[in-house]
């Protein structure tokens, strides 16, 4: 009860006021700039990835994202046996408190890399408190270059679901209806779990490349059932991190390659906005969160932006 209740504040600073900042700043206007022409290779991302997984693979790289369910309330208000997808879970940091938060609840979780797979399975399975078993499914996908699989979502649930017809799992009383008696047949059938009621894309849409954005984010729309809300968190335009990047880290608009070829997006509220609405989602909140985080270390307060976002398929 203490986490529904509790309130995760996110204004410390006016982003209005920082991007005023930050524009004036002669020294960092090549972040303005038009982009450079790039020769990066698309084809290296999930290799990136995989590498970057496998030299991080010890638990202290793990850190378990606590605020989620204060960001994110309806993951504990959901129904019972409510699905998650959770896309790019890495090694578990957003799984685990999904878990936590509500024991009924199940947990798709998928990755391209699977050094990061296994070290979820690790982490959750021996997590105090938490008993995944059967409601911890994790499995291989590139989203940005895969559909989901046909278990999870198969191809008439996704004709059926775009149509906005019915769900795969409801229970159907009238078979003397075509449409209803073929969801019936599905259910009966076992072919795939329907769809999700959310799906979580938490730092993870930042990492794929800004062409592939659009098919990827219609992928989210697909697997989840109408009425399903996708919930969204990854880097704001200005945050500490991309003015941290030297000006041949550029590979595009808003966009940087780190030194083992894993890369970033900054967004702005225009630009998502403009992804998930031209998909087929509807807005219900999105905002930038701007946090004073203390490094105890070296004693400095570093500006963190990121952007907060929910949007529902309709129904």
């Amino acid at each position: 009860m203490e986490l529904k209740e509790a309130q995760y504040f996110s204004k410390d600073f006016e982003w209005e006021k920082l991007r005023e900042e930050i524009e004036n700043d002669i020294s960092l206007h090549y972040h303005l700039e038009s982009p450079p022409s790039s020769s990066f290779s698309l084809s290296k991302d999930s290799e990136a990835w995989q590498n970057f997984h496998s030299r991080h693979y010890s638990g202290r790289f793990f850190k378990e994202r606590r605020y989620l369910l204060k960001e994110f309330p309806e993951l504990l208000d959901c129904d019972e046996n409510s699905k998650v997808l959770e896309i790019g879970c890495g090694n578990g940091s957003t799984v685990l408190p999904i878990l936590r938060g509500k024991h009924s609840t199940i947990v798709y979780a998928c990755d391209c890399s699977t050094e990061a797979l296994d070290r979820a399975k690790e982490i959750i399975e021996t997590a105090d408190g938490v008993s995944a078993k059967h409601r911890f499914c994790p499995f291989v996908c590139d989203f940005s270059a895969n559909k989901f699989p046909n278990w999870l979502i198969c191809n008439t649930c996704r004709r059926t679901s775009l149509k906005q017809l019915v769900d795969c799992e409801t229970d159907v009383k009238d078979d003397k209806d075509t449409d209803l008696g073929a969801s019936t047949a599905l259910k009966e059938a076992q072919c795939c779990v329907g769809g999700v009621h959310f799906v979580t894309l938490i730092f993870t849409l930042s990492a794929v490349p800004s062409e592939k954005m659009p098919p990827a984010i219609a992928e989210c729309l697909a697997v989840l059932r109408p009425g399903g809300v996708l919930l969204f968190r990854d880097y704001g335009l200005y945050d500490m991190t991309m003015l941290r990047f030297p000006a041949n880290q550029r590979i595009g608009l808003r966009e940087y390659v780190r030194s083992d070829g894993t890369r970033s997006y900054f967004f702005c509220l225009e630009t998502v906005r403009e992804l998930f609405v031209a998909a087929g989602f509807i807005e219900l909140e999105l905002d930038y969160c701007c946090i004073n985080s203390a490094n105890r270390r070296h004693g400095k307060s570093m500006r963190r932006v990121w952007v907060h976002g929910k949007f529902q398929k309709p129904i």
